[in-house]
């Protein structure tokens, strides 16, 4: 039986609703920059009333942030439904390494994401929202090793998270000075593979897996 059935027409209708807002929203920002542009202009461009923008995203940064569910849903899943005998930190690394592969959106190491790490680098607001975003996402892995049994599941999180930020902050970095986005994908790849295998290193040898 699927465990994860379709969402409804009423589900869906909000998901698009949703992604228009904040395309609308992104594009403005990327216009103008993030602190010139109000939420009421977002809600004319869209044409939506206000109400209807905070019903959707609860400050504004998340407009611009509105993947973020789908990153802490996918990184708690990686953890939760790993298969017997793979890590935690196996298992985030493996799809750590996958959306690079991919070069899915939420890995941000493409030359099409510069104008966005351009405007979050632009806003005090967006990067206190990054960093709190982040923490978020410490919280929703550390609970899912807990769920999970792993031993010194706040602190393996904690060292896990850290690993992958620095690398990722090196590939933004790099992408950013405008380096070759393939070299920087595959020496991203290949950073996130050792750095996550020496956090495994750690837990291990104090007893976590």
């Amino acid at each position: 039986m699927d465990q994860h059935p379709a969402p409804g027409r009423r589900e869906r209708k909000k998901a698009e609703l949703r992604t228009r807002i904040s395309d609308v929203a992104t594009a403005l920002f990327l216009e103008r920059g993030f602190d010139a542009v109000s939420v009421s202009e977002i809600a004319e461009a869209a044409d939506v009333a206000r109400p209807t923008v905070f019903a959707h995203f609860a400050r504004k940064e998340d407009l611009l942030f509105d993947r973020y569910p789908e990153a802490e849903a996918l990184v708690v899943a990686a953890v939760t439904d790993r298969p017997t005998g793979t890590s935690a930190v196996a298992a985030l690394c493996e799809l750590m390494i996958r959306l690079a592969d991919e070069g899915h959106p939420l890995s941000t190491i493409r030359g099409r994401f510069a104008a966005f790490w351009r405007l979050v680098a632009s806003s005090r607001a967006l990067q206190s929202r990054a960093r709190e975003l982040l923490d978020h996402l410490e919280q929703a892995i550390a609970a899912a090793m807990e769920a999970t049994d792993v031993p010194d599941a706040r602190l393996t999180a904690a060292l896990a998270v850290a690993a992958y930020r620095t690398v990722h902050l090196e590939s933004i970095r790099r992408i950013l000075a405008g380096d070759d986005e393939t070299e920087v994908a595959a020496d991203h790849r290949a950073r996130i593979g050792s750095a996550l295998v020496r956090v495994e290193d750690a837990v291990t040898s104090g007893g976590g897996r």
